[in-house]
């Protein structure tokens, strides 16, 4: 891999790590469906922009706007809003930390409703990882969880959202580009994500022109939801899909030290120890059992070594 991959991945981490930092600085101003709103059409506006720049085509017609709207709903707007709310519960580095368990949501999402085949590694490194979210409820016999139960059922249901999401998108949006999908989902966000807002909150324009929210929109929806993809979507084609998901491991860091640098959260050893459980059980459920070809190959190769 060359070092420019290295660097792309450790400013992902930065950007994405520095989200939830960006989302708890907005939630004094804005609640968490404007954030979404005012998230995703920032987002919208750069890949908009991005799109102009390098010529790629929207083709309108091409995007089946119905299955787009119900995989935007359950992997941007809803999860995004949903980790707004929490985010008044439980710290910025704490939710960054469960945001790290999507990975084992999407593959339960999938053997659950979608047929999906697991294995024992998969089923131990989920176990792993639910020995993590028990730790970060930090248990005890005196107050029986730590946490503020309301915020951490909230991050579970936004990584819940985004593994159906995940599920979803894999089978509705087939033979779009990066672009469009990232565009189609963007729109639709933006549009559901907008119509709650409006609805359900109050929108201050002194606060949307305060200098401090545009700086924090900018790191939210500029670069954490347009710029972002593009980098994430270089390291996949640049390297792998494999190296690109490494990103997985890096944010919860980057989300942490966000927030005890800029915030004065606290650093606890439940929340790290968490964080350690929680980072293994998805390495090890992550890892994806030999195909038969494979080891048939193997198996041939073995053979033949020792001719």
């Amino acid at each position: 891999m060359s070092r420019t991959l290295y660097v792309v991945l450790f400013a992902l981490s930065l950007i994405w790590g520095g989200s939830f930092y960006f989302i708890k600085v907005l939630l004094h101003d804005f609640g968490p469906w404007t954030i979404a709103f005012l998230r995703s059409s920032c987002g919208l506006i750069t890949i908009v922009l991005i799109m102009l720049v390098l010529r790629k085509p929207f083709e309108w017609r091409k995007i089946p706007w119905i299955p787009m709207a119900i995989m935007a709903s359950f992997n941007t707007a809803i999860p995004w809003a949903i980790i707004g709310f929490s985010e008044t519960k439980l710290t910025s580095g704490m939710a960054s930390v469960l945001n790290a368990t999507t990975p084992l949501w999407t593959m339960i999402v999938g053997m659950l409703f979608f047929q999906a085949v697991t294995s024992r590694l998969q089923w131990i490194g989920m176990g792993i990882a639910f020995i993590g979210l028990l730790v970060l409820l930090g248990v005890n016999p005196v107050s029986i969880i730590s946490v503020d139960l309301i915020g951490f059922i909230c991050m579970i249901a936004a990584t819940l959202c985004y593994g159906l999401g995940s599920q979803l998108s894999k089978r509705l949006l087939k033979g779009l580009s990066m672009y469009q999908i990232t565009f189609g989902t963007l729109f639709c966000a933006a549009l559901g994500s907008g119509s709650v807002a409006l609805s359900v909150e109050r929108i201050s324009i002194p606060h949307l022109t305060s200098p401090t929210n545009i700086a924090v929109l900018i790191g939210l929806g500029v670069f954490g939801s347009g710029i972002a993809y593009i980098l994430f979507y270089y390291m996949v084609q640049k390297g792998s899909p494999e190296f690109a998901t490494m990103v997985t491991y890096l944010v919860p860091a980057s989300a942490i030290i966000w927030g005890s640098t800029l915030l004065n959260e606290k650093i606890h050893w439940s929340l790290l120890s968490g964080l350690a459980f929680i980072l293994g059980g998805v390495f090890l459920a992550s890892k994806k059992r030999p195909e038969k070809a494979d080891v048939q190959q193997g198996e041939i190769r073995l053979r033949n070594s020792g001719k």
